[in-house]
């Protein structure tokens, strides 16, 4: 047993500034011992080791404070997330109201995308089968394949003459080539080459008109002479469009002339395909 009190231990800590171990030495008590008599006493600063964080502590705090998340802090200062989070846990980082919900949004995003990526792989093989079992139903088109599909797609979507406006001749608008390769096929069927017909673009004015003519030109295989001056669609801006970008290309017209006679041809295939259906749909 030594004869050394807590007073006598905590005087040497207090005013001689000594070290535990300089403390053990002096008195011969164990480090534990010591320990607990100087509960609540700071090390003085000539023991204290300096600490090799501290200035990146200091600074992950500074970094929060100007509104920087935990990862960005911890990629700055090269050290781990958990280590930047455990500096700076006690300043919360207060985020915009709007920004919070944009980016509780977009987590919602990635967590429905991810737990439905499963069912959406399953759904696209299912819809590619589909797809390349009715593409074997088409085969080779024949003259009548195309000029049924052929007055039908125009009946779709061509200008159509009216009690009150007549005007029988064949115009044709879309913005599909698919569409336009059909219907020039038709019209080639019918004995109009697509050398004859005129094009014109019809398009949005903040596009480039005469971008979107060369390639339909090429798409369809068309005359570019044959094109005649764009018409250009005024743009809302309190209108929100899908169609832009370079891959919108506006819309196609094809004006056929001197083509009354094949309209009345169209009209008389529209009249028997109806009837056919009528006819089909009372004997049910």
């Amino acid at each position: 047993m030594t004869g050394f009190d807590a007073t006598e231990v905590r005087r040497l800590r207090t005013e001689e500034q000594l070290s535990v171990r300089e403390i053990r030495a002096r008195t011969g008590l164990g480090r534990n011992r010591i320990y607990e008599m100087l509960r609540g006493i700071p090390a003085p600063d000539r023991v204290r080791r300096p600490r090799a964080k501290d200035d990146l502590r200091a600074e992950a705090v500074a970094l929060r404070s100007s509104g920087r998340p935990v990862p960005e802090i911890a990629r700055q200062l090269g050290v781990s997330r958990s280590t930047a989070y455990l500096w700076v846990r006690h300043l919360p980082l207060e985020r915009d109201p709007e920004e919070e919900r944009q980016r509780r949004r977009a987590h919602s995003k990635l967590m429905a995308e991810a737990r439905w990526a499963d069912h959406r792989r399953a759904r696209d093989e299912a819809q590619r089968q589909a797809r390349a079992v009715a593409g074997r139903l088409v085969g080779q088109l024949d003259e009548r394949d195309l000029l049924i599909l052929g007055a039908a797609i125009y009946w779709c979507e061509g200008t159509k003459s009216k009690p009150w406006r007549r005007d029988d001749h064949l115009q044709f608008v879309n913005s599909d080539p698919g569409l336009h390769a059909l219907f020039l096929r038709f019209l080639e069927v019918c004995g109009v080459d697509r050398t004859v017909p005129t094009y014109r673009v019809s398009i949005h004015e903040t596009a480039d008109p005469e971008v979107a003519a060369e390639w339909w030109a090429a798409e369809l295989g068309v005359p570019r002479e044959r094109f005649r001056r764009a018409t250009l669609k005024k743009h809302r801006s309190s209108t929100v469009r899908r169609n832009a970008g370079d891959e919108y290309k506006g819309c196609l017209v094809i004006n056929v002339p001197r083509s009354r006679e094949l309209y009345w041809r169209i009209e008389g295939m529209i009249a028997e395909l109806f009837r056919s259906a009528a006819e089909h749909t009372s004997a049910v």
